[in-house]
């Protein structure tokens, strides 16, 4: 097939595929250039499928240094581990592309979007999924359907379509929907704290604006992928014969489960605890195949009884929310799991909550530190490190969920819970705080929903903290259980209902609105009518959690472990004493009182930090002695001039003299007479008086000689 060359202006974004021009052996691949930015996708397709029942998709995007004309930083001079950036990317992506493979395909397929130039100005993460997607249609895996991504911004109360990363830091709102066609498959969303006339805002999103931004990105999604399918026709490979794995079913063993074991399922649905469940289902199992082999006289198949179980226990589930409105622990649709709160039960921590919504638990704490325990980071596009002034880390250990797993290092789930825990709560963080915040949440145990209990457990851990927070934030992840007619929305679903339902859709907020949101959508998309339904129960939820989080507060202990720090202003001329030659002053207060200090020459202002109040006052109590002084002035001396001098100090080359004014200046062994002096000692001691004439100055630089050596 010959080369393509398609240039496509849409949304505000000018773009151009070059298909068949490399990576010929792939299954499908395409350059795209935007402005100065040139992206890589490439596939390649495994034609032999894995028995296991899943779609092994694995989707890279890596940012190469040499794109933005860097060498690596560090020892080892080539790329190695993939940033956050690039993980989160990756994973919006994978989320967005999975949905349009059909069941049962189930051929391991490796996507790579490799950055080879790269632009500041291009937003990299809506160009990775235009590339990814062009690539995946034209490719020869029989797929027929492709995505948009468009990212919304707010300045000023005007809505922009696709802002340039320039843009982007003045905006309030950021939110990326991808979707097909008029369906939306996938949804990241979080608003920025603002400033204006000394008031800082939050600047959540109420549902209804939500909605009417969500109708906006829907309709600049629908015109992409519109003029995306016309214009990438030509660039489409044959597609290769894939056989789609049927479904491993017994028609005859289903029927068999239903008319035998329909109440022994229901009952064991309805098992109030995670691990209850799993015991009745797996003995309701053994029933079955004990029942087959006394009626076959053979032994089950195991696997396949499983399955037909597995496949009836989720009608099951469903049946009984839609016909029903019966959950499976027996909570009302818009009901929320008992919820407890204990705050600072760590005594050696700043701050700690550990907060459990039915059988997820979260241990949340907070950190604090100075400015040199910020995280420095690199983005492809900027010259100079960044540094993340909060961070939260999201663990989830294996004994979480009963599984018998070692600790690893935190995978893309980890990363990205923790990116969206971090996105709800930052827009309520002071914009001009000091300082650096450290939140890390322990999952010690989840059925459902362990991001939103970071969300909850952290905005607690940072008022146990004392972490000056402008609102309380609370999380709820949704569900949504559909038959096409009738549908159900759900609230704070555990992970049978994130299992068997048809969206995960996760929403944080304060009282006032949202202030971040992620949505998936198992199905081919979702109705406006749906999601505005799910909007407002979450709203509900999330205000029912935020008033237990307030009585929460009410019992709020102080943290013993908290250090201690003060903020003061000095006279910019007593920053020198405070400092003391070669830095001899501070270390000393440092030493002494056991703190941190920070000097900001800009503002005048010094910082001391201290675990304990008592170092922290000893030490400003110190630097005040210090500013309390009168500051000396050096006297502008006349030169030839003639001055009554005291001896200070006596040195190998010469003599240091307390000059009128307090000022030390040094008389050279040199300048002491006309002929040559050996030893100062013989002629004077410390304390004489002595006669120096000014010979120059140059600022702090006197040069002296006594009369001796000129007459």
């Amino acid at each position: 097939m010959n080369e393509q060359n398609i240039e496509i202006s849409c949304n505000n974004l000018t773009e151009r595929y070059r298909f068949n021009k490399v990576a010929k052996q792939a299954s499908g691949s395409v350059l795209y250039y935007a402005g100065d930015a040139v992206l890589l996708a490439a596939i390649a397709i495994d034609p032999k499928p894995v028995d296991e029942d899943f779609l092994p998709l694995t989707v890279q995007y890596i940012e190469k240094a040499y794109a933005a004309a860097k060498i690596p930083g560090g020892f080892i001079k080539r790329e190695t581990k993939p940033s956050d950036f690039e993980t989160l990317t990756s994973r919006i992506v994978d989320r967005s592309l999975r949905p349009l493979f059909p069941k049962g395909f189930h051929y391991p397929v490796v996507l790579t979007i490799t950055v080879l130039s790269a632009d500041p100005k291009i937003d990299m993460q809506v160009a990775a999924m235009h590339a990814a997607s062009a690539a995946l249609y034209t490719s020869d895996v029989p797929l027929n359907q492709l995505v948009s991504a468009v990212r919304l911004g707010k300045i000023e109360d005007e809505v922009l379509i696709n802002p340039t990363l320039i843009e982007q830091k003045d905006s309030t709102l950021d939110l990326l929907v991808v979707g097909s066609g008029s369906d939306v498959l996938m949804i990241e969303m979080c608003v920025n704290a603002s400033q204006n006339e000394y008031i800082q805002q939050v600047n959540e999103l109420e549902e209804d604006e939500l909605l009417e931004l969500l109708d906006i990105a829907q309709g600049a999604i629908l015109e992409a992928t519109n003029i995306y399918e016309a214009e990438f026709k030509v660039a489409k490979k044959e597609e290769i014969p894939l056989a789609l794995a049927e479904d491993k079913e017994d028609t005859e063993l289903y029927d068999f489960i239903t008319n035998n074991y329909k109440e022994a399922v229901e009952k064991a649905v309805q098992s109030m605890a995670k691990s209850e469940r799993s015991q009745e289902l797996k003995a309701v199992r053994q029933r079955i195949m004990d029942d087959l082999e006394a009626k076959n006289g053979e032994e089950a198949d195991k696997g396949l009884v499983s399955k037909m179980l597995e496949a009836y226990k989720k009608t099951i589930v469903r049946s009984l929310i839609l016909d029903k409105n019966i959950r499976a622990d027996g909570r009302a649709l818009n009901e929320v799991r008992p919820i407890d709160i204990e705050t600072n039960i760590l005594p050696s921590v700043h701050g700690s909550c550990l907060f459990t919504r039915g059988q997820t638990q979260a241990l949340v704490t907070a950190t604090l530190g100075d400015s040199k325990s910020s995280q420095a980071y690199e983005l492809i596009g900027s010259k100079n490190s960044l540094y993340e002034t909060f961070m939260v880390h999201y663990n989830f250990p294996g004994f979480s969920v009963g599984e018998a797993k070692p600790a690893r290092a935190p995978g893309r789930r980890e990363l990205g819970h923790g990116n969206l825990a971090k996105r709800g709560l930052e827009p309520t963080l002071d914009l001009h705080r000091d300082g650096i915040i450290r939140l890390v949440s322990e999952i010690l145990e989840s059925n459902g929903s362990s991001s939103m209990a970071t969300v909850c457990g952290g905005s607690l851990a940072l008022k146990a903290a004392e972490v000056e927070t402008e609102k309380l934030v609370a999380g709820i992840a949704m569900g949504l259980v559909t038959d096409g007619e009738k549908y159900a929305v759900l609230s704070d679903i555990m992970g049978l209902e994130d299992h068997d339902g048809d969206m995960d859709f996760k929403v944080t907020g304060t009282a006032d609105g949202v202030t971040a949101m992620q949505m998936d959508i198992k199905l081919g998309g979702i109705e406006a009518s749906v999601l505005k339904d799910a909007l407002y129960q979450a709203k509900e939820g999330r205000l029912h959690i935020l008033n237990i989080m307030e009585e929460a507060l009410d019992n709020l202990k102080p943290s013993t472990a908290l250090p201690s720090s003060v903020d003061f202003e000095v006279d910019s001329t007593h920053i020198p004493a405070i400092i003391g030659k070669g830095g001899a002053v501070i270390r000393e207060i440092i030493e002494k009182y056991g703190v941190s200090i920070d000097i900001d020459r800009d503002s005048n202002c010094v910082k001391v930090t201290g675990d304990s109040k008592e170092g922290v006052e000893g030490a400003k109590a110190f630097i005040d002695t210090i500013t309390s002084a009168p500051v000396k002035k050096q006297m502008v001396y006349e030169i030839n001039k003639q001055y009554a001098g005291k001896i200070k100090k006596i040195v190998e080359f010469g003599i240091f003299i307390e000059m009128p004014d307090g000022y030390d200046a040094l008389l050279h062994i040199s300048k002491v007479a006309k002929e040559r002096v050996n030893n100062l000692g013989d002629r004077y001691s410390i304390g004489d008086a002595i006669d120096v004439i000014v010979l120059e100055q140059k600022g702090k630089k006197v040069e002296l000689c006594t009369p001796a050596y000129l007459f």
